[in-house]
């Protein structure tokens, strides 16, 4: 019995365990996911403070005249050490991000001023609205507002916003750790007449690194079940993974090595999901360890890490979103979703898609380009310039 892409995704999750949170400093966590909401634990800004270099002017200053300078408040200073009653007749010189004095009714830069610096005791100003460049105590966030929502994967900007909180550390989610485990006889990496390299095992690992997936070790396999059985039960008492990766050795072959001791397990099911490339797949419990098994041809390895691992390993829905497409497509004839490499990118101010030629799960040089999955339904002929479902690799 066959299944869709969800159904197979949604029972592989159930399979998992739940996630745990780790704590992270701040310098790990670029890219991390939150586990909790986030709130401020203070006001942004946190006090009024000055938008321009200029000078900070009092209400009876705001219609415009000529008058004396005060001391400077630069930035980081306490103006309640210069100003104690707050600002009077002086105006007071004010550097961009300094506190503001208290009655403080405007700020105006010291450009807009004669003489135009700041050297002068005695300066002339225009008239000048009611607020003008101050940076208001709460405008940007109030203390105890969410900043970060649950779940987030965390950039850049996040960090700024988390260290301007005063926060070291952030609560994530712990990136799962997997056992990887490639091979078959044909597999090696002394190159005989009928043997080839280990493509899926760095192409797995790296798809773990960029999924924020943890490779604890790997494994090679030839064709022998009861070495295979051996191997895992020792990496497993090892390193107790938190569920382990297969590639290959899941069809109907003889030699189909991972079927044979994984298929009589508890949870197990081999058979096959409705699309392509990627039909034949599985997934099983080997001694309380959940596994995954992806078929073996790379594309088949690629298109099934990005549908099945990494939204499942990582408990987040299946990333998509939709692009027009730029040429006619015909989707296959029978039940099976098909799953086109794509080179995705903006022209005329919209998202467009590509599909690469050539369809065959074993193509892996012709998808180097690729940076995303175009889905086109069974028995559907999708016309140049529609919507499709795309699946963005990053």
């Amino acid at each position: 019995m066959s299944r869709s892409p969800e159904e197979h995704l949604a029972e592989i999750k159930a399979l998992l365990p739940t996630p745990e949170p780790e704590l992270v400093n701040l310098e790990q966590a670029h890219g991390r996911r939150t586990f909790s909401a986030i709130t401020a634990a203070w006001d942004s800004p946190r006090f009024d403070n000055s938008q321009m270099d200029g000078f900070a002017l009092a209400p009876s200053h705001l219609s415009g005249g000529t008058f004396s300078v005060g001391p400077t408040i630069p930035a980081g200073h306490d103006p309640d050490t210069l100003y104690p009653r707050g600002l009077g007749k002086d105006i007071a010189p004010i550097m961009t991000g300094a506190r503001l004095p208290k009655n403080t009714a405007a700020v105006i830069a010291v450009e807009k001023t004669k003489p135009g610096h700041f050297d002068a005791q005695q300066v002339e100003i225009p008239a000048t609205p009611q607020k003008q460049f101050m940076r208001l105590q709460g405008s940007d966030i109030a203390a105890g507002e969410e900043i970060i929502p649950a779940g987030t994967v965390l950039n850049s900007v996040h960090l700024g916003v988390l260290a301007s909180q005063s926060k070291k550390s952030v609560e994530v989610y712990k990136k799962p750790r997997v056992l990887i485990v490639t091979g078959g006889s044909e597999i090696s990496e002394k190159l005989g007449a009928a043997t080839i390299p280990d493509a899926n095992g760095p192409l797995l690992r790296a798809l773990c690194r960029r999924n924020n997936i943890d490779v604890i070790t790997g494994l090679k396999t030839n064709d022998d079940p009861q070495r295979l059985r051996f191997d895992l039960e020792q990496a497993i008492d090892q390193y107790q993974p938190d569920a382990i990766i297969t590639s290959g050795g899941i069809s109907h072959g003889k030699f189909e090595v991972f079927r044979q001791i994984l298929e009589n397990t508890p949870e197990a099911w081999f058979g096959h999901v409705d699309q392509q490339p990627g039909g034949p797949q599985g997934i099983s419990v080997f001694q309380d360890v959940p596994v995954i098994s992806l078929p073996g041809n790379p594309i088949s390895t690629l298109v099934s890490f990005t549908l099945f691992v990494a939204p499942a390993l990582n408990h987040q829905p299946l990333c998509s979103s939709h692009a027009h497409i730029t040429e006619t497509v015909h989707g296959l004839k029978d039940n099976r979703e098909q799953f086109l490499r794509g080179i995705l990118s903006h022209q005329s101010g919209k998202l467009i898609v590509t599909p690469l030629l050539g369809t065959s799960s074993h193509l892996l040089v012709q998808a180097a380009t690729a940076n995303c999955l175009i889905r086109i339904p069974a028995r559907t002929t999708v016309e140049e310039n529609s919507l499709v479902q795309i699946y963005p690799f990053d």
